[in-house]
């Protein structure tokens, strides 16, 4: 056997092969109906959301303190005692044991106390926030392949 008879052999599997695709597909249409269908299918995106806890937020408030130093403005009495000299002048009135006088003296004093008032106000909500997230996923699907061979009329409807 030299090397063309190698090749010729190869080229009569091929013609074989094709020779009894031809009658299997001749074997099909026998046996068919005037209408046949091919189901075609495609794959399509199901896609779900759901919720999950990311975090939270707690809000409280702490107590400072803080020492505040105020000037307050008070006052009190002096008693300013002035003696002074008189040119001896003649006087009606006797000498008596005891004679008083009552002065009295008054002064301020602070009475601290503390009360209470709002000085602010913190809120929080939650709102919704859309985003958009894009997904990549290959999606499959099957399409029609028409073949024909030899002389054929073929009208495409769709």
């Amino acid at each position: 056997m030299g090397f063309f008879d190698l090749f010729n052999e190869e080229e009569t599997q091929k013609e074989t092969k094709k020779k009894g695709l031809e009658v299997n597909r001749t074997a099909d249409t026998e046996f068919a109906t005037e209408n046949v269908h091919l189901d075609l299918r495609k794959e399509e995106l199901d896609i779900n959301k759901y919720r999950v806890e990311t975090g939270d937020v707690t809000l409280h408030k702490d107590i400072i303190e803080e020492e505040k130093a105020v000037d307050v403005p008070v006052s009190h009495d002096q008693v300013v005692i002035e003696q002074r000299a008189v040119d001896h002048e003649p006087t009606d009135e006797p000498i008596v044991e005891e004679e008083t006088i009552h002065i009295p003296v008054t002064a301020e004093k602070i009475d601290v106390d503390k009360h209470t008032v709002i000085t602010g106000e913190v809120s929080a909500h939650k709102r919704p926030v859309q985003e958009t997230e894009q997904v990549r996923e290959v999606l499959r699907k099957e399409v029609a392949d028409i073949e024909s061979h030899g002389n054929t009329d073929i009208i495409k409807e769709d």
